[in-house]
């Protein structure tokens, strides 16, 4: 039986969407992975808010406001240093450990979680601090107060998405696959930083 092709035009938004994306993709690769990183980054941090502030209710609390320059710090996190960062350590990451390495599963995965993931959180840290205009002494408390509590967590939580991450998923989507795993993952370091 013969398969029918689908016009574009005669699509789903959704496969349009996706059709569209991977064009822009090809075309302005790191562009596109920020744009998309800062978009759910910033998401990230609303879903948080929005967890809190259910949790508050349920408890009789009263509930305040959206942060929505809170969102914005980390939607511009996302844009200027989640995108292009990422995509420039899978990248440099297929040349140090190209797929015709016998271990290259096991280094990529402990040069993401022993390397990249503890200064990167470390980077998270000091750019939020700066984007909320806080001083040396309130990064340092910041730091003491959760830095290593947010690494163990994100070790735990990371490592198997990771794991499929720079080993299966090709590296043009690997920056949209963390992303995706992401959104929850800004939504617990933005409250475990408080």
């Amino acid at each position: 039986m013969p398969v029918q092709s689908v016009l574009v035009r005669d699509s789903s938004v959704h496969f349009r969407l996706l059709q569209q994306y991977l064009v822009l993709l090809k075309r302005y690769p790191i562009l596109t992975k920020s744009i998309t990183s800062g978009i759910l980054t910033a998401l990230g941090n609303l879903l948080s808010q929005i967890l809190e502030a259910r949790k508050k209710r349920q408890s009789g609390a009263s509930t305040s406001d959206i942060d929505t320059a809170g969102a914005i710090r980390y939607g511009i996190y996302g844009l200027c240093i989640t995108g292009p960062v990422s995509h420039f350590f899978y990248q440099l990451m297929e040349v140090w450990m190209p797929t015709t390495d016998p271990y290259c599963i096991v280094k990529r995965l402990l040069l993401d979680r022993l390397f990249f993931a503890p200064g990167f959180l470390l980077l998270f840290y000091f750019v939020m601090n700066v984007l909320e205009a806080k001083g040396w002494d309130d990064f340092e408390k910041k730091m003491k107060r959760s830095y290593w509590t947010a690494l163990k967590m994100n070790w735990k939580v990371w490592t198997p998405f990771q794991f499929i991450n720079v080993n299966f998923v090709p590296v043009q989507f690997r920056v949209l696959f963390a992303n995706v795993i992401a959104l929850f993952w800004y939504a617990y370091l933005a409250s475990v930083r408080k």
